[in-house]
């Protein structure tokens, strides 16, 4: 096991952060910039940006509050949220980003991952993989996870690593907002079948939960919202806790 890093997550809908429970009933949570400075002074490694109405609406990301919090901040910035085409990464990186962060367009067109890493290289390319259970598989959907594509989430994975894809953000729909723990099933089969960082998203309510994504789920990173944005952890407690037992983490 690697350096585990601790990711915050800002879901951005109309200029303000907001949180729902399995991608549903969205509720306002505050301002971007202040979560953002203040993740930043909290020890984060990275932040994810997702304009989460982007897809859903069919338009382009708000590039404005991704200029404002990546002017902000100096950690690693990664951004997604109706990203369709390579001038739409150029965009967002001359924004401020540092990765792009691609989900449904890469479903619908996955030659655009190789484009987008040919141009931009591998390592800004990040796959956003919003994954529901359905039996014993998880299933790769789009539009903010209203659309099953039908297309198994494993080999999604595995197909987007061959396309040139960086790392995997790999989000259970199902622990979406719930603070009941992550799929570690989930986690664990794409830890396993890609040989690229995968951030595991979606259900952490607790420290110990965050540690099994890592240990049991073998996630190089994890991806947090709910419980940082209502102050229940900050990152500097999770990181002295993995440290505590035996997770390296970054300084």
């Amino acid at each position: 096991m690697g350096c585990v890093r601790v990711v915050p997550c800002l879901d951005v809908n109309n200029g303000r952060v907001v949180k729902g429970v399995g991608f549903q009933n969205l509720k306002e949570k505050g301002d971007p910039l202040l979560f953002a400075r203040m993740y930043e002074a909290q020890g984060a490694d990275e932040l994810v940006f997702l304009d989460v109405g982007a897809t859903v609406e069919s338009r382009k990301m708000t590039l404005k509050v991704l200029e404002e919090v990546s002017s902000e901040i100096f950690i690693p910035l990664t951004a997604g949220g109706g990203i369709a085409s390579e001038e739409d990464m150029r965009s967002v990186l001359r924004a401020g980003a540092d990765k792009v962060s691609l989900c449904s367009a890469a479903l619908r067109d996955p030659e655009l991952i190789r484009r987008g890493a040919a141009v931009f290289g591998s390592q800004c390319i990040v796959i956003s993989i919003d994954a529901r259970r359905v039996g014993e598989r998880w299933h790769a959907c789009t539009h903010g996870g209203q659309r099953d594509t039908g297309i198994d989430a494993i080999d999604w994975g595995k197909r987007c690593r061959e396309l040139g894809a960086g790392e995997i953000l790999l989000n259970s729909i199902d622990r979406d907002g719930t603070q009941a723990g992550y799929d570690l099933e989930l986690i664990r089969a794409m830890s396993e079948a890609v040989d690229i960082p995968v951030i595991a998203s979606g259900g952490a309510g607790t420290r110990e939960q965050l540690l099994e994504g890592v240990t049991r789920g073998k996630a190089d990173a994890v991806l947090l919202a709910s419980l940082l944005h209502d102050g229940k952890l900050t990152v500097k407690m999770i990181k002295d806790f993995f440290r505590k037992k035996g997770v390296d983490v970054p300084c």
